[in-house]
Formats: C-alpha cells, sequence, structure tokens
C-alpha cells in the first residue's frame, strides 16, 4: 500500500472469503453485512456494521450472504487512518480526535445509548465541524425489528461485535486532497401546527400541537398524516428529519430521537417520493465523484429502489446517515477532490 498519496475508495459486493483475504492482507476497509456475515471475521484494519441493504451497481438489493465494502486504496506512511471505539460519554470525542486534514467515517448502532448521545449533542460537540464527518446508523432486517439489536464492527479485536459502542475510523488525507460533504433531503417543515414533546427519545406518546395536548399516534390517525412524512426541526437553517418507524396504539416508535426543548413540524407533502427523489439524484453534478454513500432505509422503501439503480451511488441503505450531525430520510456522501 503506497503511502502519502492521494486516497480513494474501491467499493464492491463481495463474498466473505473476499472480505477474509483482503483482511488478512492489511486492507483499511469500512463494511455493511447481515450480522450473520460479520460474525467471527479475523481481525484487522476494518469497521462494520450491520445491515442487509445496499445500494449495490446492479440496483437496489436485499443481501444477507454478501457484504458491501469499501476498500481504502493509498494509505500508508503518514497517511495512517486510526480506528477507534467510543460509548456514550466517549463520543463527544469524535471530533477532537479526527485528524486535521482528513475524514472520519462513523457507525452507530441503532436505538442505542450512543446513538442517543450523538443525535442530542453532536452539534455541540468540540471542534464538530472543522474536519468532515460522515457515516451510517446499522440496523438490521425489517423482519428482525424489536428482537434483534443492531451491531458494529471493531476490526482490531476479531470478532468483536457491540449494539453499545459506535465505531470510527479517522483516515488522513495528503495536502493535495479534501474531503467534502454533501447531502440530498427531499424535505422542509410543512405548515401544520408545530409540536413539542413532553420527553426525549426514541419513541413519542404525549405531546403538544398547536399548544393542544395530544397523544402523537392519536394525533397521526386522527389527522390521517401521511407516515411517509418525517418529522422536521429546523436548526439555524439546516433541516433535520425524524422518520416514523411504526404507529402503535398509544406510541410513535422514531428512527431517530425527538428532544423535548425542540419545535417540530410534519414535512411538507411530497407530491410523487420516487419521481422527486430520483429528480434529486440526478440533479448532483458531482455523483460521480462520490467516494463514499449512503442512503436511508425508508428512501429504499418508499421510492421502491430494490433493482433499481441510483446514478453513480452505491453503498448501504441505513437506518439513519450522518453528515456531522444525525440525519433521517437523506442520502448522504463523500467527495475527495484535488486541491
Amino acid at each position: 500500500m503506497a503511502g502519502d498519496g492521494n486516497i480513494s475508495f474501491k467499493n464492491e459486493l463481495l463474498d466473505r472469503n473476499e472480505v477474509i483475504s483482503r483482511i488478512e492482507n492489511g486492507d483499511y476497509m469500512v463494511i455493511a453485512a447481515d450480522e450473520s456475515q460479520l460474525a467471527s471475521l479475523p481481525s484487522g484494519n476494518w469497521i462494520a456494521g450491520s445491515i442487509p441493504y445496499f445500494m449495490t451497481q446492479e440496483g437496489g438489493a436485499v443481501n444477507r450472504e454478501h457484504m458491501y465494502v469499501n476498500t481504502i486504496d493509498g494509505v500508508g506512511g503518514s497517511l495512517q487512518p486510526r480506528i477507534t471505539l467510543y460509548d456514550a460519554k466517549s463520543i463527544s470525542r469524535v471530533a477532537q480526535e479526527a485528524p486535521d486534514h482528513g475524514f472520519t467515517i462513523l457507525i452507530l448502532p441503532a436505538s442505542s445509548e450512543v446513538h442517543l448521545s450523538y443525535a442530542q449533542g453532536a452539534p455541540d460537540f468540540p471542534n464538530m465541524f472543522f474536519s468532515p464527518i460522515v457515516g451510517w446508523i446499522s440496523g438490521v432486517h425489517l423482519d428482525q425489528l424489536g428482537s434483534q439489536n443492531p451491531k458494529i464492527g471493531f476490526g482490531p479485536a476479531a470478532g468483536m461485535l457491540s449494539d453499545s459502542q459506535a465505531v470510527a475510523m479517522h483516515v488522513p488525507l495528503s495536502e493535495q486532497q479534501a474531503a467534502n460533504i454533501q447531502i440530498i433531503n427531499l424535505f422542509k417543515q410543512g405548515d401544520g401546527p408545530a409540536i413539542r414533546f413532553n420527553e426525549s427519545g426514541f419513541s413519542a406518546s404525549e405531546c403538544e400541537v398547536g399548544g393542544t395536548a395530544w397523544n402523537l399516534a392519536d394525533y397521526v390517525r386522527e389527522h390521517k398524516i401521511d407516515t411517509r412524512l418525517p418529522l422536521v426541526a429546523d436548526y439555524s437553517g439546516v433541516m433535520v428529519n425524524v422518520s416514523i418507524q411504526e404507529v402503535l396504539d398509544k406510541q410513535v416508535n422514531l428512527y431517530a430521537p425527538v428532544f423535548k426543548e425542540v419545535e417540530y413540524h410534519f414535512a411538507a407533502p411530497v407530491s410523487d417520493y420516487v419521481s422527486e427523489f430520483n429528480t434529486a439524484l440526478s440533479a448532483t453534478s458531482d455523483g460521480d465523484k462520490a467516494a463514499f454513500s449512503c442512503n436511508c432505509i425508508l428512501n429504499f422503501l418508499y421510492s421502491e429502489l430494490e433493482g433499481k439503480k441510483t446514478g453513480h451511488f452505491t453503498g448501504p441503505i441505513t437506518f439513519g446517515e450522518v453528515a456531522y450531525q444525525l440525519l433521517n430520510q437523506t442520502m448522504v456522501y463523500l467527495t475527495l477532490e484535488s486541491v
């Protein structure tokens, strides 16, 4: 592996034997796969997250037999990536420990304490926004919701999977390269009443809608809310989505937490989810430069992406996206450009 040159990504769907061969070769890799494939991988320079949904060159896929792998080429010398574990207390250091010039790929397990801690605190973490942090929230097959916990994998310790820790790969770049993060988000706040929650968390029940007390599940049903539309908070002009996982009798489960000090609105309606998502993809001028990308499971479902290609974008379909802070129902991608 050559060092002190340009970093590049090789993005492929691979079988387990090929992945093991690359681990044994010392390659630096970011792996997305069903937990059954991640179990008992040998130790090496890799991080991983559980998920069986992918964007591939052939189209969107559900695949529990292969792994989607981002291999990082060009490392070595002074360009040596560093792999770090974080828990709910230490995750606040992630931006401080990022390279001065480079980027970080971060994977967090869905619905964990570290996921909640990152979602709530990331915008205020020390040194946040000084170095690009991109990544995703690991998940499970939708048939396993509630019965199996999402995991991350920590390559330096053989066979280590965790549902309570996050893992990061900090990747330095030469001065001849720069990393940039881009976001595709279809949603903005709608004209409906403001919603405030009594408690923070990955589920919501009691809330105030336009100043009136409601149970959120009752409100969604009685007002026939399209649950493909996320709740949207405006963080100083940045639209942050909180997507609905399921509506139960008196509770709504979410793919990201809501916070009681934040005001939300349901998103403005999207006239045709499939066509608008495809239009947003085709409008990206730098998609062919995407070194790394991930896409939300809800875009996969609501845009009916199984078997459909997503332009130049390939990678894991996730339970949430990271572009500095936690996002939902977006596509996020990283470009590496010469400077």
